[in-house]
C-alpha cells in the first residue's frame, strides 16, 4: 500500500504568513491533518513532519522524509503578498520534478480551482522541501491568507477543499474515493482522534439547503459555540 509524507509548513516559533491575527501555521496544520485522516481512511499510510504547533526546521523536514521510502511528499502552505492585492491557489514542483510529481500537482491544483480559488497554475520552484526530498514532492499554496475572499473560501468550503485534495491524491494512486457515510440520526458521533483522545461531536441539525445550514452556524457562533458546516452525501 502507498505511503505518503505530509508536511505542514512553519509552526512553533515560526507562524508563517499572518493576517488579522490569523496564522498560516495553524491553518495548514488543521486542514492538512484533516486530509491525512481521510487519506488514512482509504488504507494509505501517512506520516507527518509535525502534529502540533511545534517548530520544525527545513532540514528536519527533509531529514524526516529521508528516513522512509515514500510515494509522495506533500507540503501544505498558504500564500501572502500585500493585503488584499493577490488571490488564488498555486501548486509547486521542483525545477526538475518527476512526471509523477507534475501529475499529482496538476490534479491537486485542478481540485483547488474547482472549489472557487483563482487558478495561479502549477509552477516550478527551488524550495528546500522540493529539492532535498527523495520522493516525488509537491507544495500546495491554499489561497492567500492576506486576502479576505480566499479566507472566506478556505473557511466556508473547508470540507470541499479537503475532499478535492484527497480525491486528487487517490486518483494519482489509482484508488477509488469512498464517501464517509455518517448516520445523521445520531446526535453524538464518537470519534477517535489521532492522538488517542476520544472526542464527542455534537450535531445541531441537517439541512438540504446550504443557506439554512449557514444561518444555523451563525446562530450557534453568535451564542458562543464553535460551529462549522460538514457535508455528508446520502
Amino acid at each position: 500500500m502507498a505511503r505518503l509524507c505530509f508536511d505542514y509548513g512553519h509552526g512553533g516559533e515560526d507562524p508563517g504568513a499572518t493576517y488579522n491575527g490569523r496564522k498560516e501555521s495553524n491553518d495548514v496544520l488543521s486542514i492538512g491533518r484533516a486530509v491525512a485522516v481521510e487519506v488514512r481512511r482509504h488504507g494509505i499510510t501517512v506520516d507527518e513532519t509535525r502534529t502540533s504547533d511545534a517548530t520544525v526546521s527545513l532540514n528536519d523536514r527533509s531529514s524526516f522524509e529521508s528516513r522512509n521510502s515514500y510515494d509522495y511528499f506533500i507540503s501544505f502552505h498558504r500564500n501572502a503578498f500585500k493585503p488584499e492585492q493577490a488571490r488564488g491557489a498555486e501548486t509547486y514542483i521542483y525545477l526538475s520534478a518527476s512526471t509523477k510529481a507534475k501529475a499529482l500537482a496538476e490534479k491537486i491544483q485542478s481540485g483547488l480551482v474547482s472549489v472557487g480559488f483563482v487558478d495561479r497554475k502549477v509552477k516550478n520552484a527551488n524550495y528546500h522541501v522540493l529539492r532535498e526530498t527523495r520522493c516525488s514532492a509537491v507544495l500546495i499554496e491554499i489561497g492567500f491568507i492576506d486576502n479576505s475572499g480566499d479566507n472566506d473560501i478556505f473557511d466556508s468550503k473547508r470540507n470541499e477543499i479537503i475532499r478535492e485534495i484527497v480525491k486528487a491524491i487517490l486518483v494519482q494512486l489509482g484508488i477509488n474515493y469512498r464517501e464517509n457515510v455518517v448516520n445523521e440520526s445520531t446526535t453524538y458521533q464518537k470519534q477517535q482522534a489521532t492522538s488517542g483522545q476520544t472526542l464527542y461531536r455534537v450535531m445541531a441539525g441537517s439541512y438540504a439547503v446550504r443557506d439554512n445550514a449557514e444561518k444555523q452556524v451563525q446562530k450557534l457562533k453568535s451564542s458562543g459555540f464553535d460551529a462549522c458546516i460538514m457535508i455528508f452525501n446520502k
